[in-house]
Parts: C-alpha cells; sequence; structure tokens
C-alpha cells in the first residue's frame, strides 16, 4: 500500500541502522537482498551493481543515506538534445542557472545536483521559445539557493519551493526534488524528500518527466545532461500525451484540463492510458480545487475553443458549462484573438438560460467566484448584454457581437443632436427615453429609434 501510494518502484527495510534488504510493488510481502555501497562509490560500480537488482542502498558513513534505481543511475541521453535544450534558453536563463549550478557544486550551498525540468525542456525541443523555468534541486538548500542568486523571491515552506521573480517579471520556480503521496483523491499531496528521477516522475505526462541537468565540464564550462526516466522522448516524437501511472488522473483530475491545453497547444494526441483514466478523474473532479485553476487557465490558452473539443473528444465535456464550446468557439473564429477578460466574460455568459435572469446571474457568480475571474469578466459581460451605446472598437462590443449579432449601434449624444434636440438637458432626456425603449423591447434598429425621437420630439411643448 505505501509503495503504491508514493509510486515507489522500492523501499528499504532497516533493524535499527543495518539494512535488510528492498520491497517492491512485485513482491511487496518479501524482503529482497540488495547491494549496498557507500556513498564513495563510483559511478560505474553502481551502475554495475544495479544490473541484476531491482534497487541499490546508499550508506554514508555507515548509515543508510538513500535507495537507488535504474534511472537514478541511467545514462543520459543524446548530448546534442541537451545542447538543443541548453541552446533554446535564452542568454539571461543559461546565465541564471550556471550560477545557481555554481553556488552548489560549490558547496557555498549544500545540494546534490541542479535541473531544469518540465515544460521548459519539453517545449526546446519542440522547437519552441522556453518560457516557465522550473528548477529543481536535489537534496539541497533550496531557500539559501533562492537567497545566493540575488534575486526576490517568496519560499514555500510546506514544500520548500521558492518563486524567484526574474529581471524580466517572469516567474521562475525552484523546488527542492521530492516524492508525493496523495492522502485522497485531489487532495494536496504530503511531500518527501526524493533524487531527482523520484521527482520528474511525480509529474503529470511523460513528456514533462524530462530533466536537464546543469552540470560543470573541465574548464569551468557548463555541460548539460538530458535525462528522460520516464520515456517522455519517444512519446514527444510520437506527439502522444501519456499520464505517468494509472492513477495519475484520479490523484488530481486537474490534470485533465492540463493534459487538453498541452494536447490542443502542442498539437498531440491523446494515449490510450490517458483515455482509460477519464471516466475516474471525472468521477473525482468535484473534490479537485486545482481544477478550477487550470480552467481559468484555460481561458488564457491562445484558442480555447480547441482545449474544449479535446475534452469533449475524450468525454470529459460534463467538466464545462454546456454553453461555453458554442461562445468560445465563436471567439476563437474571430480575425483576433480578444482579450482574457473577453473569454472570461463569454464563459460566464454560458452559465444558463439567457431568458432566465436570476439563475443566470447566480451561475456567474459561483463560477466567477470558483475560477477567481475578479469583477471585470461580470462587468464586461453586463455592458455586453444591456441596450446602451459601447464604443465599436471596445471589448463590450466584441463580445456583444458574438453573444448578440443582430445588436445594432444605438443612437448616441451627437446624433439626437443633429436630428433636432436642442442642446443642454434635453439631450440627457431624449436619450433617458431611447434606453427604456430599447429596454422594452420597442425598438430594433437605429432607423426605429430615429422614428420614435421624432415622435418624441413632437410631443415635446413649443
Amino acid at each position: 500500500m505505501l509503495l503504491r501510494a508514493w509510486h515507489l518502484e522500492a523501499l528499504a527495510v532497516l533493524d535499527g541502522e543495518q539494512v535488510l534488504g528492498v520491497v517492491t510493488p512485485r513482491e511487496p510481502n518479501r524482503i529482497q537482498a540488495t547491494p549496498i555501497l557507500d556513498s564513495s562509490a563510483r559511478l560505474d560500480e553502481a551502475r554495475a551493481a544495479l544490473q541484476s537488482f531491482p534497487a541499490l542502498v546508499v550508506t554514508h558513513a555507515r548509515r543508510f543515506a538513500a535507495v537507488l534505481l535504474p534511472a537514478d543511475l541511467a545514462p543520459p541521453a543524446a548530448p546534442e538534445l541537451a545542447e538543443r535544450v541548453w541552446s533554446a534558453l535564452s542568454a539571461a536563463d543559461r546565465e541564471l542557472l550556471t550560477a545557481l549550478s555554481i553556488q552548489v557544486s560549490s558547496g557555498q550551498v549544500s545540494g546534490g545536483r541542479l535541473a531544469l525540468v518540465g515544460g521548459a525542456v519539453r517545449d526546446a525541443l519542440l522547437g519552441l521559445a522556453p518560457i516557465d523555468l522550473d528548477i529543481v534541486l536535489v537534496g539541497g538548500d533550496v531557500e539559501s539557493l533562492a537567497r545566493q542568486s540575488g534575486l526576490p523571491f517568496l519560499f514555500h515552506p510546506a514544500y520548500q519551493n521558492a518563486t524567484l521573480t526574474l529581471p524580466d517579471g517572469r516567474a521562475a520556480d525552484l523546488v527542492s526534488a521530492r516524492i508525493e503521496c496523495y492522502g485522497q483523491a485531489g487532495a494536496s499531496p504530503l511531500p518527501h524528500s526524493g533524487t531527482l528521477s523520484q521527482d520528474v516522475l511525480r509529474r503529470d505526462f511523460s513528456l514533462n518527466a524530462l530533466a536537464l541537468v546543469i552540470g560543470e565540464a573541465a574548464g569551468g564550462q557548463t555541460k548539460p545532461e538530458l535525462h528522460d526516466p520516464a520515456g517522455g522522448l519517444a512519446d514527444l516524437l510520437n506527439r502522444e500525451l501519456r499520464p505517468l501511472y494509472p492513477d495519475s488522473l484520479t490523484d488530481d483530475a486537474s490534470r485533465l484540463i492540463r493534459g487538453a491545453r498541452l494536447s490542443a497547444r502542442l498539437k498531440l494526441s491523446a494515449s490510450p492510458q490517458l483515455l482509460a483514466q477519464v471516466s475516474s478523474a471525472l468521477a473525482v473532479a468535484a473534490q479537485t480545487p486545482r481544477l478550477d485553476a487550470e480552467l481559468r487557465l484555460m481561458l488564457s490558452e491562445p484558442r480555447p475553443s480547441q482545449v474544449i473539443k479535446r475534452l469533449e473528444s475524450w468525454g470529459a465535456a460534463a467538466l464545462l458549462p454546456a454553453g461555453a464550446p458554442a461562445v468560445l468557439a465563436a471567439l476563437d473564429a474571430l480575425p483576433q484573438r480578444p482579450g482574457d477578460a473577453v473569454y472570461a466574460a463569454g464563459f460566464l455568459s454560458s452559465m444558463a438560460d439567457q431568458h432566465v435572469a436570476d439563475q443566470h446571474v447566480v451561475g456567474q457568480h459561483t463560477w466567477q467566484d470558483r475560477l477567481a475571474l475578479g469583477p471585470r469578466p461580470a462587468a464586461l459581460l453586463r455592458r455586453a448584454l444591456d441596450h446602451e451605446y459601447v464604443s465599436p472598437d471596445s471589448a463590450e462590443a466584441t463580445l456583444r457581437g458574438v453573444l448578440r449579432p443582430d445588436a445594432y449601434i444605438p443612437l448616441t449624444g451627437k446624433d439626437v443632436l443633429g436630428l433636432g434636440v436642442p442642446a443642454g438637458p434635453q439631450v440627457g432626456k431624449a436619450l433617458a427615453h431611447l434606453s427604456g425603449l430599447r429596454r422594452a423591447g420597442r425598438v430594433s434598429s437605429r432607423e426605429a429609434e430615429e422614428a420614435e425621437l421624432l415622435h418624441y420630439l413632437a410631443t415635446l411643448p413649443k
């Protein structure tokens, strides 16, 4: 049970300080013999010792230190791939990673290896510009390393992580290598320190489980190594999105939305393993608060309706309001992508029948709070749905054109002056009269407004 919960391939069994062996998921009730090496052993010795065993125990000063698996000692992938990732990084990002690595390797900050993991490595291998830096420190003091970076940072003690603020305003995550256990589906995971391979293997999909280890070669030059413990390179080549475990999406159903976002943006197909987990993920979605954050991020994707199409094709449309696909598809079809607030307002517009006002407002507020959208999208939606004049190039006009394609531009103060309304208070009264007619549904075009305005002027005292 413990092995499965923590996704462990082996667990050391100790009697005091004596190592008795290891247990594995395949034979959880049998202690198996395992080679034991001191931490000073050479890498080739450790790899040779692992050839016939599922795990290797490392001791330091005759005390148990760690369990290493084949993934921990696997040779790196092709050097040209590591160089491709390294070269794709901006000069500023390479400088940061090199400086952090020197801090660790020189002993100024405790720790073993430093690695860039996840999306930046994936995107670089796909020929895209790496933007989001996720940096893993193995066995070291993250807070000290963050402080040594000289950058502003926020430290998160629960997970021993720090968020660095880069000079260009981006945020970079500096995390302590760990393993995780989900006490129940959808809950926040419990962390425990781990190796680099364990850290990348706790993630969501194989193509996010790639690590670029930042090492130092002779002469002080940076020598990156690319590690692929989960077969992510093959999945990248096949453009396939594969969860790392049979219960990955059940542990955290928000991965279903994240997977759809990646699939749409990077044009990835869903693996059979992913599709097999959809129904179980839907069953625990309501108890996964992080799912709402992923839905909010969906609205910032280049084409949100493509994310929805993925979810629909995977059988996960139940995660969305029924009207959302049509509204977001109409926004995606515009010649120029609207701002995120317009997409958020469009999403809110699909909560309920437009004609059931009370239910519609309740639906809006529920999703507005769930997705932490703030007040702007709801206010934008109200202005788009009302009958008052908005500037033709405004966000409200863009949304109004999608939600009310038959809407017309109502008369303005300039228009009523041109039709004979005298300047002064009468202009405001005339506009208020026309506004009331629009709300009552008695006018449906500028021509009708002009006719009503002329009739209104005829009733005014001479």
